[in-house]
Formats: structure tokens, sequence, C-alpha cells
């Protein structure tokens, strides 16, 4: 499965983002292309069993004739494509929801509408478009969120690309929120623990995460919610890897720690069920799907690359 990671694709252009100038020539340039989000789902371009499947890139044209009402100040600014130059925008949309457990099908657009969560899960798009995707979500997110400052209460306006606000009263600047979270293997130099919590599909189990707070680094704070969900005390806390998330707007930073103490004492608000498991065990699951016991996130999670990393290290 592919993995949620920084983009090759593009060159954000972070120097240039302030120049409204060269944003508004971007995007009228014949060159430039638009992804169209509607609720928080991508427009994409797809085979008829979704085998295969790409960013659906509008021109200027194509936006014009969707059966949708599109703000031009809603646009938001992504970067420049290597391969051309032309600039690459998203355009978020809000439309009314269908009842639930109804699919969003709007008459007239050019491929169909998927969330990212189930495109990681599908595994049928490429590593760098779909952290595209989540570019674009994570910063039409928090537009979202944003639309009022939150000193004096006036309407904020985005400025530089998308990639700032300010406020039209007292001109109080914000920036895109990124939410640092840390994720952890917690291993006694033989096994490994996984745990299931109430949110997780049927049958999934992973590893620990938390919210880091206020005051820690990365090392405390996977101390602390080690402590806090399973009770047990850490030491030999490792950096691996980390991964944006846009679900909707963290950091995972990937931790191995080796456990101090083993007897696990489950904190039931945050913990359906935890407990350690030896390596073949571990193997087994990566190999399972949903329904067939208890199986791991793929690829595309960074507990999939903890859990991987943590056996070949066995």
């Amino acid at each position: 499965m592919p993995t949620i990671r920084t983009s090759t694709l593009l060159d954000r252009l972070a120097q240039r983002r302030a120049d409204a100038g060269h944003i508004d020539a971007l995007a009228a340039d014949p060159a430039a292309r638009f992804m169209l989000l509607v609720n928080g789902r991508a427009l994409i371009r797809s085979n008829a069993d979704r085998t295969q499947t790409s960013i659906r890139w509008l021109s200027a044209a194509d936006l014009a004739a969707l059966p949708l009402t599109i703000l031009p100040e809603t646009r938001l600014f992504l970067g420049a494509a290597l391969e051309d130059g032309g600039g690459r925008f998203a355009m978020p949309v809000r439309v009314p929801e269908p009842p639930p457990g109804e699919a969003l099908h709007l008459h007239g657009l050019p491929g169909p509408l998927v969330d990212l969560r189930s495109l990681a899960m599908q595994s049928v798009m490429s590593p760098e478009e779909m952290s595209l995707i989540g570019q674009a979500l994570m910063l039409a997110q928090w537009h979202g969120n944003a639309r009022f400052c939150g000193r004096c209460g006036a309407p904020n306006r985005p400025v530089d690309g998308g990639w700032k606000t300010q406020c039209s009263s007292c001109g109080s600047e914000t920036f895109p929120r990124i939410d640092p979270v840390v994720i952890m293997l917690i291993e006694d130099g033989r096994r490994c623990v996984l745990s299931r919590e109430p949110r997780f599909p049927e049958g999934m189990v992973s590893t620990l995460a938390g919210f880091i707070e206020p005051g820690e680094d990365i090392f405390h704070a996977v101390a602390r919610e080690t402590r806090e969900e399973i009770g047990i005390e850490t030491a030999d806390v490792r950096f691996v890897s980390s991964q944006p998330w846009p679900f909707p707007h963290s950091l995972m930073i990937g931790c191995i720690a080796r456990a101090a103490t083993t007897d696990l004492k489950i904190d039931p608000a945050e913990i359906l069920e935890a407990a350690w498991f030896e390596p073949e065990q571990v193997r087994e699951m990566l190999t399972r799907r949903p329904g067939e016991g208890a199986w791991l996130p793929g690829r595309q999670s960074l507990a999939n690359v903890l859990v991987r990393t943590w056996l070949r290290e066995r």
C-alpha cells in the first residue's frame, strides 16, 4: 500500500506565496490545473473497477463548466508542477450532504468523489498524489475552522495563496494548524504490545498513539501516553519515522520504545484491549485482511512501518 508522505511532484514556492500578483498569474495561465474538493472528497480519475486511480486535474474551462458554485476566493495554492511549471490549486466546495449511508453523487462531474481514507485503504493511488490530496485537505479544513479572528472575532481573509489568514479588523495573522502526535510500538526485546481502541474497525489492532501536550518533547509524550493507556513504564525511546496524517491535520511521529515494566493496566476509556504478541503472531496479522481475525493497518500507515521495522530487527 502507498504511504501518505510529502509529495515530490510540486515546488511549493513558499518564497513567492506573498506575491499575490504572481499567484494570480499562475492561476490565469493556461497551464494551471485545479483539484476539486467537495465536502472533503477529491475528484479523481478511475477505471471501472477502481484498480487504477489518479487526481482529476481540471483546467479553468473545466471548472467553469461544472454544475457547482465555486468561489475564486476559496482558491488554495499548492505549488508549481515540476513537469511544466504550471500552478496547481485546490478548490474546496461545500454542498448538502446526503442522508446517512448514501454516497455523495453530483451529476455532471467528470469522475467520482472519494475521501482520502478510502483511497489510502484501497491502495490504488500513488503516494505522491495521495500526498497532494492530503496537503489540499489539510489547508481546506484549516480554513473552514479559521474563518474568524481568535483575538477580536472579526472575519479572517486568506492571504499568501491560502497559507495564511489575516484578520479584516485587527490584522492578526494565523497559520495552518498542525497537531503533533506520537505513535509508538512498545517492545520488551522479545514481544510487542498491540491494542484496540473503541473507534477501530472490527478486528483491527495497532500501536499506541496520542497527542503531544504543551511543554512536552517527543520522548516524554511517549512515556506519558504509554503509562496512561496501558500502565507500562518505558525506556530507550527512539525515533523511527514521521508521516503527515491529514485526518484532519496531524503530524505522526513514529517511535519504538523499550518496556521497563510488562504488566498491562489498561485505561478502559482509551483502550478496549491490549496484549503482548510474539513476532510470529505479528507477522501473521500483517498478512490478514479485514474479516480474517486480528489484522494490522496497511502500508499506508506509520503503525505498519513501526511494526515492520521491529520485525526486521528481530
